[in-house]
């Protein structure tokens, strides 16, 4: 069951899909649905939202607890993520966009939530990041990125490192290839995967700028999310599609890019021939310095 957004209003330019996470009687069935379609279904529940010819889908996660919204920047068609204890209200946030920080810091205040970290997949190359501006609004915030993505922040992140917070965390495993410092976030019970741009819903992140490497990227995602449990949520941070969510099965069974040897993806991804993306002279500079580069 997929919430169908059709047109809105311009300045409407993000939105979110709130799921409170339910018990697993009401998971486990669901698990059983979303096998038999294409997209992961919408919980019903979820009311529709509106926004400019896109399709959005959710569905029921696995972890009780938990609250989790997935916010849109349509400008570089980044998914920002959420993530909070309904008990102890500390939360997490996922690749946030400077153009969206006002949303972000007023939903977060709504909610009356204590972020605590916001932590960035890899230094994006289409967006400035929120992270340092945002440490300047919100007492106490740490942003967080790998060590080895070469830009600064309060935390470098590390294979096996754990994000916590309430009783819920956030595992870090190292997925290079669309650049050195690439992070896939994974929850705690393996329900939930945050792949950045290394694992795109039908896709994969571009490896011809920023260190990238397709062999180093084919076997980043074969090794560290496709032995992933099959219902694990693939949440990537981009999507050019109106796709929400998929999941490791599908990717693992459906991925036009990643079906292939690696051969044959190494071909493919020398042969893509995409323009840079528009912001990337800017984009890099400011994120390696947690976005605050002339700003």
């Amino acid at each position: 069951m997929c919430s169908v957004i059709s047109r809105v209003r311009p300045v409407q330019r993000a939105l979110a899909l709130t799921l409170r996470l339910r018990t697993s009687t009401e998971g486990s069935s669901y698990a059983a649905a979303e096998r038999r379609r294409f997209c992961p279904g919408v919980s019903n529940d979820i009311h529709p939202l509106r926004a400019p010819s896109r399709s959005y889908c959710s569905r029921v996660a696995l972890t009780q607890g938990l609250l989790f919204k997935q916010l849109f920047e349509s400008e570089s068609s980044t998914y920002t993520y959420l993530l909070a204890d309904t008990e102890t209200k500390e939360a997490i946030l996922i690749d946030p966009v400077l153009e969206t920080i006002d949303r972000d810091l007023k939903l977060i205040h709504e909610l009356g939530l204590n972020l605590k970290v916001a932590v960035n997949t890899h230094c994006h190359a289409d967006h400035i990041t929120s992270t340092g501006l945002m440490k300047k609004r919100l007492v106490g915030l740490k942003s967080a990125i790998s060590k080895l993505s070469g830009a600064s922040a309060d935390i470098h992140l590390s294979e096996g490192d754990k994000i916590n917070f309430g009783k819920h965390y956030l595992t870090v495993r190292e997925t290079p290839g669309h650049t050195d410092g690439c992070v896939t976030l994974v929850l705690g019970d393996q329900s939930m995967s945050f792949t950045g741009d290394a694992l795109l819903i039908r896709g994969c992140g571009r490896t011809d700028f920023q260190q990238g490497c397709a062999k180093r990227l084919y076997e980043s995602i074969h090794q560290k999310i496709f032995t992933l449990p099959d219902h694990c949520l693939v949440y990537p941070a981009h999507d050019y599609q109106g796709q929400t969510a998929s999941t490791v099965g599908e990717e693992r069974k459906f991925n036009p890019r990643l079906t292939k040897s690696v051969e044959e993806f190494v071909d493919i991804m020398n042969n893509l021939n995409l323009p840079k993306p528009k912001k990337i002279d800017i984009s890099v500079p400011a994120n390696l310095v947690c976005g605050v580069h002339e700003v």
